[in-house]
């Protein structure tokens, strides 16, 4: 079984920042990327920031230049700096890994429970 646990949510007002961290744990085999996706009432799912093992990140249009990601590879944890919050920033921030248990086969997802961000205006 593999967990993964976020933290570092909150309340914050526009213009200022919070950093999320993740952690996974449990019967991990090979993670080849983690990464966070977020949800606001009413919106779909969508991807914040992913960054693979080596290093290879991908952002959102609307996080560029404002947020960054890092993993610790040997921690099986990642993080998020997000700096210029905007209230268009709030929503349920979900953190994910990929976990690839056989080579040559795809990855599977697992999520987190998610961690709260509420950016006022």
């Amino acid at each position: 079984q593999v967990h993964v646990v976020e933290s570092g949510g909150g309340l914050v007002q526009a213009g200022g920042s919070l950093r999320l961290s993740c952690v996974a744990s449990g019967n991990i085999f090979s993670i080849t990327a983690m990464g966070w996706h977020r949800q606001a009432p009413g919106n779909q799912r969508e991807l914040v920031a992913r960054v693979t093992t080596d290093g290879s990140t991908n952002y959102a249009d609307s996080v560029k230049g404002r947020f960054t990601i890092s993993r610790d590879n040997a921690e099986n944890t990642v993080y998020l700096q997000m700096n210029g919050l905007t209230p268009e920033d709030t929503g349920v921030y979900y953190c994910y890994i990929d976990d690839r248990r056989y080579s040559g086969t795809p990855p599977g997802r697992y999520w987190g429970q998610g961690t709260q961000v509420t950016v006022s205006s």
